[in-house]
């Protein structure tokens, strides 16, 4: 990792850049792939798999056999790791859920919201070099939760742990397409793909292009997510070897991932760069790991203030605070999309296990956006109940604003019940 000591402020912007490719670009290619989805639907969805993948798709549908053998293709331990991840997982989701408050803002006027399920929402599991399986429970059970009528999965991948998964979360409509035209099929439907009313999941940034273009055209995401990344805080109590494999553990994503190690003592981050260097060596996923750290950095800071405003401005996925007093420390921190506190807290805790979710906001938009939850998948709708009573207490302000707006249909609604 390069090693950059005392920045200005005026150097951050600079220093903190994602390594991503220019957006617009990469919807100029995407755009027509998703025009191909929207106008020949599944004949294009088989001319991509054809040419991107290299797979003659004789049926788009992950067929029931593949899905009801995959339980007997799994160890006994992963199965049991798995479960014990969806029990997490769904704990930490089913606390989110809130019951209707009915609140009477004045004698007669009765208002409240309802929790409803999205009817119809799409889940993205990516192929690529590792089965994501662990993204399947991630939304699949706030959707089950939620109550969500139908969920859609696209996949490339027949990884059994991905179908596994799936079905533990009640998920069984799974199609074997990938990439931008199956986020096509999804905002559009096909013959074979049912149309969603919101996308999920994580994808490179053709994938992201895609999804930000369907919202533009009315159908919901969860966020505009790109390549993963991880900031760690870390002091002289932090161990270097733990800092150095949280940060290989998200290095080793993919070439366009980036970590980024923040700390007060020098001393500290020479030491995480040797156990970088030792870990490196006998990690299976080195060539993408040593790539990710080509475009990341490690910054010294003189004082706790900077380092905080450094990791504010920088709005990380995943911030790791690897320092004494963490938990008080992460009150100072406003963007971030998830915190993880203290030495014994991996990254890769709240990726797999611990409960939380882990589809967050990348490339700063942790700034604006949270992490999936069960928000994520249920609508809010607002109710209201006004007696007689109260249209006669409530009904003169209706009618003096209404008036006021030059709006007198209006007016004249609440008139007549008077």
């Amino acid at each position: 990792m390069k090693i950059i000591k005392y920045p200005k402020q005026s150097d951050y912007k600079a220093l903190l850049t994602r390594p991503t490719q220019d957006i617009a670009v990469i919807e100029q290619r995407v755009a027509p792939i998703l025009y191909r989805v929207k106008t020949e639907g599944d004949i294009a969805l088989r001319d991509f798999a054809l040419s991107f993948d290299k797979v003659h798709l004789e049926s788009i549908e992950m067929p029931s056999t593949a899905i009801e053998e995959a339980a007997s293709l799994l160890s006994e331990d992963l199965k049991q790791a798995i479960h014990q991840a969806y029990k997490n997982i769904h704990k930490f989701h089913e606390a989110q859920k809130s019951t209707p408050e009915k609140i009477e803002t004045m004698s007669g006027v009765t208002c409240w919201r309802k929790t409803v399920g999205i009817d119809k929402v799409g889940v993205y599991i990516p192929g690529g070099t590792a089965p994501l399986f662990s993204t399947v429970l991630m939304l699949g059970i706030p959707a089950q939760i939620a109550g969500c009528r139908e969920v859609v999965l696209c996949t490339p991948s027949n990884h059994p742990a991905i179908l596994y998964a799936a079905s533990l979360c009640g998920i069984t409509k799974i199609y074997r397409i990938g990439g931008a035209q199956a986020i096509a099929a999804m905002a559009y439907g096909t013959e074979t793909v049912p149309q969603v009313y919101k996308i999920f999941g994580p994808g490179n940034q053709y994938v992201t292009a895609a999804k930000m273009l369907v919202n533009k055209e009315g159908i919901a995401i969860d966020m505009p997510a790109g390549p993963s990344e991880v900031a760690v805080y870390a002091d002289d109590s932090a161990n270097p070897a733990f800092v150095a494999a949280d940060l290989l553990s998200q290095a080793e994503h993919g070439v366009d991932s980036q970590v980024l190690l923040v700390s007060t003592s020098e001393k500290m981050i020479e030491a995480v760069n040797e156990e970088l260097e030792t870990q490196l060596a006998v990690l299976p996923r080195a060539e993408f790991a040593s790539k990710a750290l080509e475009n990341s950095q490690a910054i010294l800071v003189e004082n706790q203030q900077i380092a905080l405003a450094l990791l504010n401005d920088y709005a990380a996925e995943h911030l790791i605070l690897s320092i004494e007093n963490a938990e008080e420390v992460s009150e100072k921190i406003y963007q971030a999309g998830s915190i993880f506190l203290g030495n014994y807290t991996p990254e890769s805790a709240g990726d797999y296990a611990s409960g939380t979710n882990h589809t967050l906001p990348t490339n700063g938009y942790a700034r604006a956006y949270s992490g999936v939850s069960l928000d994520s998948f249920v609508k809010k709708i607002t109710v209201q109940h006004i007696t007689k009573e109260g249209i006669q207490n409530l009904g003169k302000t209706i009618i003096e604003m209404a008036e006021a707006e030059s709006l007198d249909a209006h007016a004249n609604a609440v008139k007549i019940r008077m």
